[in-house]
């Protein structure tokens, strides 16, 4: 595709966006009750949809297909194990939460431990959210300014800036209330991309209805468990157990996800919609290996020297036509904004409920007020945090090292939790944000040095480590 094309789908993709946000807002709602909870009046059915391409930022539309051909389907185990993690949430998490009537999930902290603990558990997501997304949101960025932006004259910074802005201009009035349905418009983008592009490289390859499932049955990058070396992060228990933890401190614990399923109308429904996101989540990302099959299969027939990360874009863009180079940048720049609109929504809700306490300080005019600069002022933090790690590092293995270490703040989130709900014991409330950074410091230091210590590599399962560590730290610091 041309980038003039490119750009206009993208201008024309944000004008649907603006439209969405025009009508659910035209009511003329901008209350807190609106931008925080959608008036608890969402359809479980759209959050279910909706949240799939909340789950699934630009890296992973780009990331899963492309590590097929280093490590075949071993991602899938992870999957597996998320099954398990939703469904504590749904038993355990979201009765807690609608029994409390929460509108930040973090609250609970102060009712169970006190103040110090829930600034700990608020700072932990704030910190670990503006990090995490504004970074997956940069390595998209980056691909879209050397496809587009580039070849037409913009400097990067008024890329970033833009589309940050745009997000803004949709979401700033009703805030989760919009989002709910361009989450919901954004999904239906991704998988409808999905799909073109698996039945576009299938035609290729000559498959078809009769031979699809034994192609990828036999081919050699389709094995999807690992027994065979425990002390490998491929190992299936590693992985499976990685990914109930991960399911449930990235879901669960993250105001982000949460947000989303307090706006359902009552704990029954929040509990359906994440039943049917277990399922349709399950099949879509095993719908992303099989396209990694697909592509890399396809280019090693073809001679096409595409690899990791380079996969998806490189075949779209110049070998798989025009209506697959469209569905690409489609279903990028969907699972790329539908993670990020959430992301500053989400941190807004936080940063004003738990760290500015605006419901229990100031009148209702005053908290809306407050909350729209709060909510602009995110804006600004996105824009300065991809730009610093941009022109500061713009080296791809450091920007990768600290998405994964951002990681690392949820595991003070997930010792906080355990405590909290399996023992009756309190703690020294003033210590916990040292047990905390203590957890995460230790835990990336074994990180990067168990290997050479103990000849055991941590893959995703460092995050369990992490939350017992800080579940041991709570033990010693706990109080008659």
């Amino acid at each position: 595709m041309q980038p003039t094309t490119i750009l206009i789908t993208i201008l024309a993709y944000f004008g649907v966006l603006i439209l969405f946000s025009y009508f659910t807002g035209r009511k003329g709602d901008d209350s807190n009750d609106s931008f925080f909870k959608a008036n608890k009046q969402a359809p479980w059915y759209l959050v279910a949809f909706g949240m799939i391409g909340a789950s699934l930022s630009g890296v992973t539309f780009i990331s899963v297909p492309g590590k097929v051909e280093a490590s075949q389907f071993v991602y899938f185990q992870l999957v597996l194990g998320y099954i398990i993690g939703y469904l504590v949430i749904g038993t355990v998490l979201l009765p807690l939460y609608y029994k409390l009537n929460l509108t930040s999930i973090y609250t609970y902290l102060q009712d169970r431990f006190g103040n110090y603990s829930y600034k700990t558990g608020a700072w932990f997501f704030i910190i670990s959210r503006t990090v995490g997304s504004n970074l997956r949101l940069l390595l998209v960025a980056d691909v879209l300014q050397t496809l587009v932006f580039e070849s037409l004259g913009i400097p990067y910074w008024i890329t970033v800036s833009a589309t940050i802005l745009l997000i803004w201009v949709y979401t700033h009035k009703s805030g989760i209330k919009t989002i709910i349905w361009t989450d919901t418009l954004q999904t239906l983008f991704m998988l409808v991309a999905v799909g073109v592009c698996i039945v576009v490289v299938s035609q290729d390859l000559g498959l078809n209805i009769d031979n699809f499932s034994s192609f990828i049955a036999e081919s050699d990058f389709s094995k999807t468990f690992f027994f065979e070396d425990a002390s490998l992060p491929t190992y299936f228990w590693k992985q499976f157990l990685s990914g109930i933890f991960i399911a449930i401190v990235m879901t669960g614990l993250d105001q982000d996800m949460m947000q989303k399923n307090l706006t359902c109308r009552s704990l029954k429904d929040a509990q359906k919609n994440m039943f049917w996101f277990t399922i349709v989540l399950t099949f879509v990302n095993f719908m992303f290996l099989v396209m990694g099959l697909l592509f890399t299969e396809y280019a090693i027939k073809n001679g096409i020297d595409a690899h990791k990360d380079q996969l998806f874009p490189i075949l779209a863009n110049e070998h798989l036509g025009i209506v697959a180079a469209f569905c690409f940048i489609l279903g990028l720049i969907a699972s790329a904004y539908s993670s990020a609109d959430s992301a500053l929504t989400s941190l807004t809700t936080s940063f004003s409920i738990d760290i500015l306490e605006i419901e229990k300080k100031y009148d209702i005019q005053k908290q809306v007020a407050i909350r729209k600069r709060i909510h602009l002022m995110f804006v600004g933090i996105s824009i300065l945090v991809i730009l610093f790690f941009k022109y500061a590092f713009n080296d791809a293995s450091i920007i990768d090292k600290v998405l994964k270490f951002a990681g690392f703040t949820y595991g003070p989130l997930l010792g906080l939790y355990a405590f909290g709900l399996f023992t009756k014991w309190n703690v020294k409330d003033k210590l916990v944000p040292l047990v905390a950074i203590l957890s995460v410091v230790t835990s990336i230091v074994l990180n990067l040095k168990s290997e050479t210590w103990f000849g055991f590599a941590f893959g995703f399962e460092i995050l369990i480590v992490n939350g017992l560590l800080t579940f041991i730290g709570l033990i010693l610091i706990r109080r008659q």
